[in-house]
């Protein structure tokens, strides 16, 4: 599958500094060229298996680190993404962070204290499964702090993640994209399935009914906080295939660009035979 005009997919779904963002334009029924899952799960199979490469390069060079972060409303898929797209890669280069209600230590310190202790080193790939976001999402809608104090942190955030780009960490942020109506098929599928149904929560009805304002809070932070060392995806999630899809290629993208080659190895092993 070859986009129009040779764009690539980080042109295609990223954001671009300073651009205004209208959430409600964006489909998030768009497949792009596919026509069936099926296809697309071909095209998948590829891609991670580019992945699989990339990661072995990137984790031996152990020049920079990628940072991946997910943010969406409940049942868009953040742990289906991690799982799909990941599939395969070597466990040992990736690490995983889910970022909760903050426990009485975190709450002792600044907001993004503990995101810097779970920022990847170098050779690394990170997954945020929420991220330091949530202090301008949901501390927002819910007024947990006033507005004065929610508002300069996305300043913050640009500044706390400039400091982590010139320090070789490269950032990728997902916001994985799904309608009102999507997450209500979904809410019910879960409790239509016994496997399933410990994962709903009575509260995620009364997020529900924020919605609007979660889209509010979701558009300024990606307005304000996509830049040219942090970029925000706005990624098509209805279609769960084609959201595994549209992530991937965009960090096989990254990778590709960076780059990442096996070290030199030691001199003078021509000769060596081992007995």
């Amino acid at each position: 599958m070859s986009l129009p005009n040779h764009t690539t997919f980080c042109e295609r779904y990223g954001v671009r500094p300073g651009a205004a963002v209208d959430l409600s334009t964006i489909d998030p029924n768009d497949t792009g060229e596919f026509k069936s899952l099926k296809e697309a799960s071909k095209s998948l199979k590829k891609l991670r298996k580019k992945l699989r490469k990339y990661q072995d390069r990137f984790y031996a060079w152990n020049q920079k680190s990628l940072l991946i972060v997910l943010q969406a409303m409940d049942t868009a898929g953040k742990d289906g993404t991690i799982k799909h797209v990941m599939r395969g890669v070597n466990p040992q280069g990736v690490t995983v962070t889910s970022f909760k209600v903050p426990t009485p230590e975190e709450y002792a310190h600044d907001y993004l204290w503990r995101i810097h202790k779970a920022v990847p080193k170098k050779g690394m790939i990170g997954i945020f499964n929420r991220s330091h976001y949530e202090d301008v999402l949901v501390v927002r809608v819910h007024n947990y702090v006033p507005q004065n104090v929610w508002s300069r942190r996305y300043e913050q955030i640009n500044s706390f993640e400039q400091h982590l780009a010139e320090n070789d960490v490269v950032i990728l942020k997902f916001y994985l994209h799904i309608s009102l109506d999507e997450q209500a098929r979904r809410l019910q599928a879960r409790l239509d399935n016994p496997d399933k149904r410990w994962k709903f929560s009575k509260g995620d009805l009364k997020e529900r009914k924020l919605w609007d304002d979660y889209m509010a809070a979701y558009t300024d932070a990606i307005q304000k906080c996509s830049t040219q060392h942090a970029p925000w995806y706005i990624i098509p999630s209805n279609n769960k295939w084609y959201r595994n899809y549209v992530v991937a290629q965009v960090i096989v993208e990254t990778l590709k660009n960076m780059d990442p080659q096996y070290p030199d190895p030691e001199e003078g092993l021509e000769d060596i035979v081992v007995v």
